[in-house]
């Protein structure tokens, strides 16, 4: 081939390979809709042996005997342990049970929900808080949906029972040397607790906000009720469970 045609061919590749990768489909991740887009879909934590333990002690803890209120959710309510005096003197009473596990996301709790832990027990409320480890990753509707799910699944398995579905908690972030502020994850965390707000019937699901006690005048979270500006402080319980307190006891009638 001599150079003039080697030249045309040259230039003719070079307008041909533009147009096939131009038609070319887009990489899948592009078209993910968010990080965590299986908010709703049963999925047991990977490579956690302290997932699974907990699960089996629900199940045994079920088979053990009457459960006549069960808080549900995440570290958020699996830190009830760490005030075990509030627990006692507001709970003790209710023959109460903590099905809370650390960095549960909305998936994980479906899954529990579909292995076992609902079945045999009849609590006359359960607690319910969950989300807030879903709202870097998913969408205000993908949390929401979840939500909805797994509140729609324990009335489906003991509709006797009343659903006492707490708001998200606020959350700030607490920068090293830097000045606390409510975190950006708010934006969703209030958008999601506007549309749980709609599942309360004045019945069976009942909706309660507790952020409004979290929040000071100044906009911010109190260290003495959030030191970590996630997880409610000893303090933090003791508003929790006076704010929750007459709900709850008009529930459980």
């Amino acid at each position: 081939m001599n150079k003039i045609h080697l030249s045309i061919a040259v230039l003719a590749l070079g307008g041909f390979l533009p147009a096939v990768l131009a038609q070319a489909p887009a990489p899948a991740a592009s078209v993910v809709r968010s990080k965590y887009d299986a908010s709703a879909a049963a999925t047991p934590k990977r490579n956690a042996d302290r997932f699974l333990q907990l699960h089996d002690s629900f199940l045994e803890r079920g088979k053990a005997g009457p459960i006549g209120v069960l808080f549900v959710g995440d570290s958020i309510v699996n830190h009830w342990l760490n005030a075990p005096a509030i627990w006692d003197k507001y709970y003790g009473k209710y023959q109460p049970a903590n099905f809370g596990i650390p960095g549960d996301m909305t998936q994980n709790v479906i899954w529990r929900l579909e292995h076992g832990e609902f079945d045999g027990i009849h609590p006359r409320v359960v607690v319910f808080m969950l989300g807030t480890n879903n709202t870097s990753g998913n969408t205000v509707a993908e949390i929401f949906a979840a939500d909805k799910k797994i509140v729609d699944g324990i009335r489906a398995k003991i509709p006797e029972t009343k659903v006492l579905l707490l708001g998200i908690l606020p959350r700030e972030s607490r920068p090293r040397g830097g000045i606390p502020a409510l975190s950006p994850l708010m934006r969703v965390i209030d958008a999601v607790n506007a549309q749980l707000a709609t599942l309360d019937d004045g019945h069976n699901v009942r909706y309660l906000d507790l952020a409004p006690k979290f929040i000071g005048p100044d906009g911010q979270i109190s260290a003495a009720l959030m030191a970590d500006g996630v997880h409610p402080t000893v303090a933090g319980f003791q508003v929790w469970a006076d704010a929750m307190q007459p709900l709850l006891d008009e529930m459980y009638r």
